[in-house]
């Protein structure tokens, strides 16, 4: 592969980086818990039992959310990128994040104070929003623009829904308004049991499809001559990322632009091969999700920002620097 030993070191990098982001979200936040601490902690060896309770009570599944948000979410938003060759595309373009909330809401509205039920409701929400697009490509004809548009009428008729519950039954808002911002406070280990298994498919799949989206690259009609079922393909990659994206919404709540940002980034460093991006951007999102995870938590300590708000302003201008580059081709 042409590349490779730059890629390789962006790799390496990559993973020192994820590695040091994760143990800053361990020791740092208003409680502070010292490296030796978390050394000795991790090496199963004596701890005070503050420190202790703080790392697996609190750090710990935080961080773990923050790790897997952040890796599935990156990988979703490379995976539409590239399967669509729209560069503007994500996860909350084709309605992942919009199908969600409205099931949160609707949790939330039906089944008051039936906080188990949040992470279960935003999973339904995002598989049921897929199969609605998946639905209207097969019977519209697959192309790149079908789901991008797909994801934008979902959107809207979902957005509609949910500001139709908040109207309804304003108390439905209450415990869903950090979901539907996005944020990892309160995640427990057992919230992360079932995304965490379907998150690390979706990864391992992800791989698996890279050489068919560089395939997909060529074009279509290149790609049919090579033997490739592009419709076929287009659409099950897709599924893989609406259930990457799904998973990480379940627990993460609507978390926005790292499905954007991150593969962008990522492509920069390493070029165009989805065999470096897909893997590069697991990583690098993992470690982006982290370290905003991180600055929400210590900006304004002993205040928390959520994660959510911080990535807003983060993605937001990225966004409209996005459009301003493009503004020039077109989406076809």
């Amino acid at each position: 592969m042409s590349g490779t030993p730059r890629n390789i070191v962006v790799l390496a990098v990559t993973a020192t980086v994820l590695v040091a982001a994760t143990a800053a979200g361990l020791v740092l936040g208003a409680s502070a818990v010292s490296l030796p601490e978390l050394v000795a902690w991790a090496a199963g060896g004596e701890v005070a039992d503050t420190a202790r309770s703080i790392l697996e009570n609190v750090r710990v599944p935080r961080v773990l959310a923050a790790l897997l948000a952040g890796a599935a979410l990156a990988t979703s938003g490379a995976l539409i990128q590239a399967s669509l060759d729209n560069p503007l595309a994500s996860p909350n373009v084709i309605g992942v994040n919009s199908g969600a909330g409205l099931f949160v809401l609707l949790a939330a509205s039906l089944a008051p104070g039936a906080l188990w039920l949040t992470p279960l409701a935003a999973f339904a929400g995002a598989l049921v929003t897929a199969l609605i697009i998946f639905a209207l490509s097969l019977g519209t004809g697959i192309s790149r623009l079908t789901v991008v548009l797909a994801g934008i009428a979902i959107t809207t008729v979902f957005g509609a829904g949910m500001n139709t519950i908040l109207i309804a039954d304003p108390d439905a808002y209450i415990g869903s308004s950090t979901f539907l911002v996005g944020g990892l406070s309160g995640v427990l280990m057992r919230d992360l049991d079932w995304p965490a298994l379907y998150i690390a498919a979706g990864v391992l799949l992800a791989l698996v499809a890279a050489p068919k989206l560089n395939i997909l690259a060529l074009g279509d009609e290149a790609a049919h001559s090579l033997g490739l079922n592009v419709r076929r393909t287009r659409l099950a990659v897709l599924a893989v990322a609406a259930v990457l994206a799904g998973a990480a919404v379940s627990f993460a709540g609507l978390l926005g632009f790292v499905g954007l940002v991150v593969p962008h980034l990522v492509r920069f460093f390493v070029g165009h091969d989805n065999r470096w991006v897909v893997p590069v951007a697991a990583l690098a999102g993992a470690a982006f999700v982290v370290g905003c995870d991180l600055l929400a938590r210590v900006l304004f300590a002993p205040y928390e920002l959520p994660v959510g708000i911080l990535m807003a302003f983060i993605g937001g201008p990225f966004f409209i620097y996005l459009i301003l580059k493009n503004r020039g081709g077109g989406l076809d």
